[in-house]
C-alpha cells in the first residue's frame, strides 16, 4: 500500500478528529501492518492526529514498527517522550496477538519476549505500560467477537525482589513477555528448569541500552544475550532503545553483537530520531560578576529566579549534580518561600528509600507536585506527562546528560522540550555555554565501552560450565561473538583459565580454588569422558558441588561500598566517616574537610581510615566522588571554543567577543561574565596562558604563605583524563624533585604542588613523556595506592575470587576490602594473573581515560599541541577554579563561600582593572 493513500479506518468515521476523507495520512502503511484489533485500539488510545508527525505515529515509532515487524534486528535512537518503548512493544504485542488467534492451542506455555531494563522500576513502570493495550486490545475482541476473546497474552517482572512463589509461579504459567534486569536474565540462563523457558525467545527488548553500553552491566549483559542466541531455538530479533548517544553505529554493533567469533556484525538498522522533538534551551546566570557579587546576594538572585521559574510553569524538576544539592535546593525553596512546602514538593535521589521515591514518582506522574529536585535518580524513563520545565542547577558534564536530563519535560512529540541551565561558577557557565551551544548544533558526546573484561569473563565462563558441560571452542565462541570481546585474545583467554582451574601454585591455600575444569576428553580411564564428543575435543566443566548456589549468591558487577571510619593518628580520636569513593581521590598527604575541620590524609587499614590534623588549605573537595566527571569531547570542544574566542579577542576586544557570544543561548548576564572572564585572562597572562586544541597552558605560581609551587595544568580534557595524566606528571615529578607532590583535580585541569625549595622543569618533564611509555608509566604510579586497592577488591569479589555470600553468611564491603588487602600483595606476585590485570586495566582505561592520554602525549611529541609556561605572582582568571577546589562546592557553598570570596577578592586586587600588567619579570630564581 503507497504511504500516501487514504487509509480504510476500523472505527466509524465521526468518531474520527480529523476527515479522513480531506486527510492523507503519512504513516498509513505503517499502521495497516497492525491487526484490526491492534490498529483500533491505537485509534483509541492515541487516535489524535497530530500535525508535528504527520500522521498517527511518532518519528521512532514510524521508523522502528516496520522494521521490528519483519523481523530486524533495531537501535532507536530517539528523546525521552518520544515513544520508542512503544514502538518496540507494539509491533510484539501485534505479532503474538496473531499468533495467539491463529494456533489451534495458543501461544506456548514459555517466553516469546524479553524486555531487559537497567533499572526495577522502570520494568514496573514498562509493566503498567504493558496492561493497558493487552487489557484494551482483548476488550476490543470480546466486543467484536462476542463471548469469544483473544487468549490471555501474559507478562511478568522477575527480578532481585521477585518472591519466591512468584518465581515458582512463572514455571507454571510462564509469561509470554517478561520484565527483568541484566543480572536476573544471567540467573535465568543457569536456572536449570526456567532456561528451558527462555528457547522460544524471540525478541529481546534493551532499554535505555545507553546507561548499560559504557559499563560493565552492558558488558555482562552482551554475554548473556548471546548465551540466550545459542540455546535458543531461532533467531531473536534485537531491540535497543537510547536517549541521545554518539556513535549510533557502535552502540548498534553492542547490541547486535557479532556472526561469529571474528566475523561481522548481525544486521541492524538504526531508527535516528535523536531530534525529533523541540529543544528550549537557555544558560542563566544569577550576575554578570560572578566574583565581586557577594555570594548572599548571587544566592538569592538565584532562588528568586527559580521560584519565578517554578511559578510559571506546572510541573518543573530542579536537577542538581549532588544528592545533598538536592536537599539543600528544596529545603531553601521551602524555607525562602511560602509556594512549597511537603504537599507540593519533594526530593528524589539514590540515599532515599525505595519507598519515599516510589512515592515521589507517583505524584510526579500525577502532576500533583509543583516542583521536585533531584540528583541523577529521575534520568531514566519513567514517564512523566505533567513536566513542562526542566532546570538544571551548574553543569550535568556532557551533552548526551543534558539532553536526557531537559527531555523529561515535554513528555511527547509536538510538544516543545524546555530546560534551564543555571550556572553559579565562571568554570562552569564557560563549559554550559558550549554544551547548550553544541546541544543546539546537534553534538553528542561518544559513549566509551569496556573492552575484555576479565571479571565478567570469569562469571559467564563460570556459569557456562555450571549449565552443562561444553566444548571449549563452543563456549569461546559464545563469549567472542558478544561486541566487549570481539578483540578477545588467546592469552587473554588462556590468563582467565589459568586462575579459573587454579594453576597458581598457592592459590588454594589462600582459599582460591578450581572453578571449572577443561580436559581433551580422555579416554574412559581418565578423569572426565563424556561419550557424544569425539576423544580429543577439549571440554570444560564446573568444579566442586556448591557451584551453582556460588555463582547464583554472587553474580553481577554492581559493587558493593561502604563507608570509612576516619582516626587521628595521634589518639586514636574518631572524627567522621567518608564515602569510600571519596578515598579514589585521596593520595598520602592530600587534605580534606570532615565536620569543618581541616585532615591530612595518612593511609587506610580495611575500613579505617588514618589522619592527622592540619591547618592547611583542602586540596580535594567534599563533593569529588559523587560529582560526574566532564566528557572527553565535550571538553576538546571547550578547548575549540577557547581557540575561536581568543581569534575574536585579538580582532576587535571585548565588545567582538559579545558580539560572538550573543549567537550562543545565553543570558546577557551569562555573556558579559565570559567576556569579562577572558579580558582579565588576556590582560593579566596574555593570549598563550589559554589553552586550546594546539595549546596546553601551564602557570607556575609560588604560594609563599604556604611556602608552595603550584604548577596549574589547563588540560580542559575533563577529569578522568586530568586524574591520569595528573598522576603521570606527579610520578615523573616527585622523581625528578625527590619531593612529594600533592595533586588537586578538576575537569579543566590540575595542579601539582611540592615545596617551595623543590622545583621541576615542567616543561622538560612533559617533553619526556613518550606515548608508548604512557600506559608503563601510569600503572607503575597505581602501585600502593588506596585506588589500587579498592579496584583490586572490586574486582577480586566480581571474579569470585572473594565471595559475597558463602554457606548463608554475608561478607560486608568492609569484610571483602580485608580480605582482598591480604590477597592483592599475593596475587601481584602472579604472572599475567587474571584479576590483577583487570584491576590496571579498568583503573587505566575506564577510570583514567588512558587512551586519550596515549594520543595527547604523542600530539605533544609530534608538534600539533605546543607546551606554554607563564611564571606569576597569583593564579589567573582561569585558575581560580583549580586554586580554590576546596571552596567550589557544586550548589550553594555557604559554608565554603567566605574562604573562596576572600581569594577571589585577593586575585581581582592584583589584577585590578587600572593595573592588569601581572606577570612576574625576571626568572624563576630572583
Amino acid at each position: 500500500m503507497d504511504g500516501n493513500e487514504r487509509l480504510e479506518l476500523p472505527v466509524a468515521d465521526d468518531a474520527l478528529p480529523f476527515d479522513p476523507d480531506e486527510t492523507t495520512i503519512e504513516d498509513a502503511d505503517v499502521f495497516d501492518l497492525l491487526e484490526p484489533a491492534v490498529q483500533e485500539w491505537w485509534l483509541e488510545e492515541f487516535g489524535e492526529f497530530v500535525p508535528e508527525n504527520e500522521g498517527f505515529f511518532t518519528p521512532p515509532q514510524r521508523g522502528a514498527i516496520p522494521k521490528i515487524h519483519e523481523g530486524t534486528n533495531t537501535l532507536v535512537c530517539a528523546p525521552t517522550g518520544s515513544g520508542k518503548t512503544m514502538s518496540s512493544f507494539l509491533s510484539i504485542i501485534d505479532t503474538l496477538y496473531e499468533r495467539d488467534r491463529e494456533a489451534p492451542d495458543g501461544l506456548e506455555n514459555s517466553v516469546y519476549c524479553l524486555y531487559v531494563s537497567p533499572l526495577k522500576s522502570l520494568a514496573n513502570d514498562i509493566h503498567r505500560n504493558l496492561e493497558v493495550p493487552l487489557a484494551g486490545i482483548e476488550e476490543i475482541v470480546a466486543e467484536r467477537d462476542g463471548d469469544e476473546s483473544m487468549g490471555e497474552i501474559r507478562h511478568a517482572i522477575r527480578h532481585g525482589d521477585t518472591a519466591s512463589s512468584e518465581r515458582q509461579k512463572m514455571l507454571e504459567e510462564t509469561p509470554h513477555i517478561l520484565n527483568t534486569t541484566p543480572e536476573t536474565l544471567a540467573i535465568l540462563l543457569n536456572s536449570p528448569k526456567f532456561r528451558e523457558k527462555l528457547r522460544t525467545v524471540e525478541y529481546v527488548i534493551v532499554d535505555e541500552i545507553h546507561s548499560l553500553a559504557a559499563g560493565k552491566r552492558g558488558t555482562h549483559l552482551a554475554v548473556s544475550l548471546e548465551r540466550l542466541e545459542a540455546m535458543a531455538e531461532g533467531e531473536i530479533t534485537r531491540i535497543g532503545c537510547s536517549a541521545t548517544i554518539e556513535p549510533l553505529s557502535r552502540v548498534a554493533e553492542f547490541l547486535v553483537g557479532r556472526t561469529e567469533p571474528g566475523g561481522d556484525p548481525r544486521d541492524y538498522d538504526i531508527v535516528d530520531a535523536r531530534f525529533a522533538r523541540e529543544f528550549d534551551l537557555r544558560l542563566e546566570c544569577p550576575t554578570d560578576d560572578l566574583i565581586n557579587t557577594p555570594r548572599e546576594i548571587v544566592q538569592q538572585r538565584f532562588y528568586r529566579r527559580l521560584h519565578e521559574h517554578i511559578q510559571n510553569h506546572t510541573n518543573t524538576i530542579v536537577f542538581t549534580n549532588t544528592r545533598s544539592g538536592a536537599e539543600r535546593v528544596l529545603h531553601n525553596l521551602r524555607e525562602g518561600f511560602d509556594a512549597y512546602d511537603e504537599d507540593n514538593s519533594g526530593c528524589h535521589h539514590g540515599s532515599l528509600s525505595k519507598e519515599v521515591r516510589q512515592r515521589i514518582e507517583e505524584r510526579l506522574k500525577d502532576g500533583d507536585l509543583d516542583v521536585v529536585t533531584s540528583s541523577t535518580s529521575l534520568e531514566l524513563g519513567i514517564d512523566m506527562p505533567h513536566v513542562d520545565l526542566v532546570v538544571q542547577v551548574g553543569s550535568p558534564k556532557s551533552v548526551a546528560a543534558l539532553l536526557q536530563r531537559v527531555g523529561r519535560a515535554g513528555h511527547r512529540v509536538g510538544q516543545t522540550v524546555t530546560g534551564r541551565v543555571i550556572a553559579l561558577d565562571r568554570d562552569e557557565l564557560l563549559e554550559c555555554a558550549v554544551m547548550l551551544k553544541k546541544a543546539q548544533d546537534g553534538f553528542v558526546d561518544s559513549v566509551s565501552i569496556p573492552e575484555n573484561a576479565q571479571d565478567v569473563a570469569a562469571q559467564h565462563v563460570y556459569g557456562m560450565a555450571i549449565a552443562e558441560i561444553r566444548p571449549e571452542a563452543e563456549l569461546k565462541g559464545i563469549l567472542r561473538r558478544a561486541y566487549p570481546y570481539r578483540n578477545y585474545s588467546e592469552d587473554e583467554y588462556e590468563s582467565l583459565m589459568r586462575y579459573l582451574t587454579a594453576e597458581y601454585a598457592g592459590l588454594e591455600e589462600k582459599n582460591v580454588y578450581a572453578k571449572v575444569w577443561r580436559d581433551e576428553n580422555d579416554p574412559p580411564d581418565g578423569e572426565h569422558h563424556y561419550e557424544e564428543y569425539p576423544v580429543g575435543e577439549r571440554l570444560i566443566g564446573k568444579r566442586g558441588r556448591l557451584a551453582r548456589v556460588i555463582y547464583m549468591t554472587n553474580i553481577g558487577t554492581i559493587p558493593d561500598s561502604f563507608t570509612c571510619d576516619v582516626k587521628t593518628r595521634a589518639s586514636d580520636e574518631w572524627v567522621g566517616q567518608l564515602d569510600e569513593q571519596y578515598l579514589d581521590t585521596l593520595e598520602k598527604g592530600d587534605v580534606f574537610v570532615l565536620g569543618g575541620d581541616h585532615f591530612e590524609y595518612r593511609y587506610r587499614r580495611g575500613s579505617k581510615v588514618y589522619v592527622d590534623r592540619t591547618s592547611a588549605r583542602p586540596t580535594v573537595p567534599s563533593w569529588y566522588s559523587e560529582r560526574l566527571p566532564l566528557s572527553y569531547d565535550l571538553g576538546c570542544e571547550i578547548l575549540d571554543f577557547q581557540g575561536e574566542l581568543l581569534e575574536r579577542y585579538e580582532a576587535g576586544g571585548p565588545p567582538r567577543v559579545r558580539a560572538w557570544l550573543r549567537e550562543f543561548p545565553l543570558d546577557d548576564d551569562s555573556v558579559r561574565a565570559i567576556a569579562r572572564l577572558f579580558d582579565y585572562q588576556c590582560q593579566y597572562a596574555g593570549r598563550e596562558s589559554v589553552s586550546t586544541q594546539d595549546r596546553l597552558a601551564i602557570e607556575v605560581v609560588r604560594d609563599r604563605d604556604e611556602y608552595e609551587r603550584h604548577y596549574y595544568v589547563h588540560s580542559n580534557y575533563g577529569r578522568k583524563v586530568n586524574d591520569g595524566l595528573s598522576r603521570l606528571l606527579a610520578y615523573r615529578c616527585a622523581q625528578e624533585a625527590t619531593a612529594n607532590v600533592r595533586v588537586a583535580v578538576a575537569d579543566n585541569g590540575f595542579v601539582l604542588s611540592m615545596p617551595l625549595n623543590r622545583k621541576v622543569d615542567i616543561e622538560g618533564v612533559i617533553d619526556d613523556l613518550e606515548s608508548e611509555q604512557v600506559r608503563a608509566d601510569l600503572r607503575a604510579s597505581l602501585s600502593g595506592t588506596d585506588l589500587l586497592q579498592r579496584y583490586f577488591r572490586i574486582n577480586a569479589t566480581r571474579s569470585l575470587m572473594i565471595l559475597k555470600r558463602y554457606k548463608g553468611y554475608e561478607k560486608s564491603a568492609s569484610e571483602q576490602q580485608v580480605s582482598s588487602e591480604m590477597l592483592l600483595g599475593f596475587a601481584e606476585d602472579l604472572e599475567e594473573f587474571a584479576v590483577i590485570e583487570e584491576t590496571y586495566r579498568e583503573i587505566l582505561e575506564d577510570k583514567l581515560n588512558v587512551d586519550e592520554i596515549e594520543d595527547i602525549v604523542a600530539a605533544i611529541d609530534a608538534g600539533d599541541l605546543s607546551v606554554s609556561r607563564r611564571l606569576l605572582d597569583s593564579p589567573t582568571p582561569r585558575a581560580f577554579g583549580l586554586a580554590t577546589l576546596s571552596a567550589s562546592d557544586v550548589v550553594l557553598a555557604e559554608d565554603e563561600s567566605a574562604a573562596l570570596q576572600a581569594f577571589h577578592e585577593r586575585v581581582l586586587e592584583e589584577i585590578g582593572e587600572e593595573s592588569m600588567a601581572g606577570l612576574t619579570a625576571g626568572s624563576e630564581d630572583e
